[in-house]
């Protein structure tokens, strides 16, 4: 079977500097470029800025 992403919105923002996130699978390094994304239930985690772009769209108005 295939499925896709539920279409979702989230908060993120790209970091400018080396940084340590707690996240649900525990600690996570976040380097600088990498993006700062809020979870559907507010926690956060990095994603490399190459796995972010593939993944998500701005938003321009909201849903």
């Amino acid at each position: 079977m295939k499925y896709r992403k539920k279409p979702v919105i989230v908060e993120a923002y790209q970091t400018d500097k080396e940084m340590d996130i707690e996240t649900l699978e525990g600690t996570m390094h976040a380097s600088v470029g990498d993006y700062i994304i809020t979870g559907v239930n507010g926690e956060q985690y990095p994603c490399k800025p190459d796995i972010f772009e593939k993944t998500y769209e701005e938003v321009t108005e909201c849903m």
